[in-house]
């Protein structure tokens, strides 16, 4: 009778702790998902900062944005707040902020590049890759090359500065299959050259976000939308579901795996990347 008691007591002592890992683990993920809609906010307010420096911008219209940008903000530090109490910050709330901001960032963008340079892709602007490597924590190696294509046509200064169906080149940094002591698989990705009209340049692309695809490549080439890239993969337009399921991409454009998985991208998975240097297309 004793030793079943003392059974019985390890077993309960071992459900707490069970439980309160996966606690754990489930909160652990909210503050990364935070900090990365806080930079994308920080990029947003850049680029209305250089867009407002243009003798041709349209002060009222950039108010407009940055008032609603602000609303974004302080929806970001509610859930920065609730990450930071323990609370558990949803998927639901999670997404309803980052379309919003994945709107606004479509028109700040659409702004800063028509008062722009037409030769200059500037730090932050982000851009839809259609991946055409499979990939996954499991398999994949380090230098392994990953090739992609832009989804759709990048506009700046009222001309395509990237057209749908340029190619990117990239490779995997580093990988780090699921395993019974590391059980999140993770990788990460960089994209380091793009391919122009025949023509071959140095770029520094690191991803911000894992969608998932749903026939979108014929409604985005049918518009022939650049500055309103945004606006397409945010499912205004349809044909996009989603951020990936399990999927999480963290500091550095780590993509991650939720508990017990190994990261898998399958051919034609968007990924959002963003410029980390400028890319200067007149020279």
């Amino acid at each position: 009778m004793t030793d079943r008691r003392i059974l019985g007591g390890a077993i309960a002592v071992l459900a707490v702790g069970l439980q309160l890992s996966l606690s754990a683990l489930q909160f652990a993920s909210a503050p990364s998902d935070v900090a990365g809609l806080e930079r994308r906010v920080a990029d947003a307010r850049a680029q209305l900062a250089a867009a407002r420096g243009s003798s041709t911008a349209d002060r009222a219209e950039l108010s407009r944005l940055e008032t609603e940008l602000d609303v974004v903000d302080d929806d970001v530090a509610y859930l920065r707040v609730k990450a930071r109490r323990g609370e558990t910050v949803s998927d639901r709330e999670r997404r309803e902020v980052a379309d919003t901001l994945t709107r606004l960032e479509g028109q700040i963008s659409g702004r800063v590049n028509d008062s722009g340079s037409a030769t200059e892709i500037p730090v932050g602007t982000e851009l839809d890759l259609r991946l055409q490597t499979p990939l996954s924590s499991k398999t994949a190696q380090v230098e392994q090359r990953v090739d992609a294509t832009t989804l759709v046509n990048l506009m700046r200064g009222g001309a395509v500065a990237i057209p749908a169906g340029s190619a990117v080149e990239g490779y995997v940094v580093t990988v780090d299959p699921a395993s019974r002591t590391d059980r999140r698989g993770s990788l990460v990705l960089k994209f380091t050259r793009l391919t122009i009209n025949g023509r071959t340049r140095d770029v520094t692309l690191s991803v911000t976000q894992a969608l998932e695809s749903e026939g979108i490549r014929g409604e985005a080439e049918r518009i022939g939308v650049g500055a309103g890239v945004g606006a397409v993969i945010g499912g205004i337009l349809g044909g996009v579901k989603g951020a990936i399921a399990g999927i999480l991409v963290g500091g550095g454009g780590a993509v991650v795996a939720t508990v017990g998985k190994d990261v898998e991208l399958a051919a034609g998975t968007v990924l959002r990347v963003r410029f980390d240097a400028p890319l200067d297309l007149g020279r």
